[in-house]
């Protein structure tokens, strides 16, 4: 081989390390239309989009307060999915006043946070892409000034693929690291407990079991990391979101945890490659009413760049453990490959 030719390949194959090295773990899909151009949609005057498919209703809703009859006193603030229900249900999965996969805290881990709930305060829009897909999209919040969208789409068995995009559009995160935080206000379920396969920190070199984990209270053992987890977030002790930093006993080792309520089952599903964090709160939404909570870090940020996630949310009939598990595993091999 002559020396221009290695020279070449060699020149090559230096551009392709530089790009793999310098594309963020977490760098958006390219999929909302935040990132995307090509995205199409409409605007809508309501507050509220209705999304049906297979045997689910899923309706989603931007941050205005909303009183109608499917949703009766919903309040403000309250993002994402505010009703979601099974063919012949009457009642809601969630609080009905509130709701579930709601995007509601942006912070750095320090205790100068100006608005905890940033992202139920700074309004919304819907933007409908199709009869089964829509966003919800934020400009620049007026204090951490991220930007950011979020897609839900009803796939065809009812399950629901959230896409979250986000681009931070000043250096103000002060730890070096972005914290995004989601819940899901449970109704009254008889066990509030959540379920997902993992280890003892105590014991890592173990196989891993399925965990029941139910938090004593609220702020206790809230939080459950990965078993690969490469980033573990640096929090002051002052920090006043106590879900966020009062990690449990365990990490998890599949990607997935769900609940039940009733003869029904919530389970949602993340990427491997995303470093999710589980969270639970005992009363999150209430006395009698848990939260099943998830939480995400972006560290080593840079203005201007866009990150992101993908998951799903399952809601289905009960039945037991194993029929569960076989019935989701289609979906995760899905989100991996995503």
């Amino acid at each position: 081989m002559n020396l221009v030719k290695q020279f070449l390949i060699l020149s090559a194959l230096m551009v392709n390390v530089t790009i793999s090295m310098g594309a963020h773990p977490y760098s958006a899909p390219g999929v909302t239309s935040l990132t995307n151009p090509r995205v199409k949609y409409k605007l809508t005057d309501q507050h509220a989009v209705v999304l049906k498919r297979g045997k689910v209703t899923a309706i989603i809703v931007d941050n205005a307060a909303i009183n109608t009859g499917q949703l009766p006193g919903h309040r403000a603030g309250y993002n994402g999915v505010a009703s979601l229900k099974y063919e012949g249900q009457t009642e809601n999965l969630f609080v009905p006043a509130v709701a579930g996969l709601n995007f509601e805290h942006i912070h750095d881990g320090t205790p100068a946070l100006k608005e905890k709930f940033e992202p139920r305060k700074h309004p919304m829009q819907l933007r409908i892409i199709s009869d089964d897909t829509v966003e919800l999209y934020q400009s620049p919040t007026p204090n951490w000034k991220l930007e950011s969208c979020g897609r839900y789409q009803l796939l065809d068995d009812g399950t629901i693929e959230y896409t979250f995009e986000c681009i931070p559009r000043a250096a103000l995160f002060k730890k070096g690291y972005i914290g995004l935080f989601w819940a899901s206000y449970m109704q009254a379920p008889e066990d509030r407990r959540i379920y997902f396969y993992g280890k003892a920190k105590s014991a890592l070199n173990h196989g891993e079991s399925l965990i029941a984990a139910r938090t004593p209270a609220h702020g206790v053992d809230s939080t459950h990391p990965p078993d690969n987890a490469t980033f573990f977030p640096n929090v002051s002790a002052e920090f006043p979101l106590t879900l966020v930093n009062h990690p449990s006993r365990y990490v998890y080792s599949q990607p997935w945890f769900y609940g039940i309520r009733q003869k029904y089952s919530y389970t949602q599903m993340f990427r491997k490659r995303d470093q999710i964090w589980f969270a639970q709160s005992p009363t999150g939404g209430g006395k009698q009413n848990p939260a099943w909570d998830f939480q995400w870090f972006i560290p080593n940020y840079k203005v201007g760049e866009a990150y992101g996630f993908v998951m799903r949310a399952h809601y289905a009939p009960w039945t037991d453990h194993g029929t569960l598990q076989h019935s989701i595993q289609t979906q995760l091999s899905a989100l991996a490959q995503k």
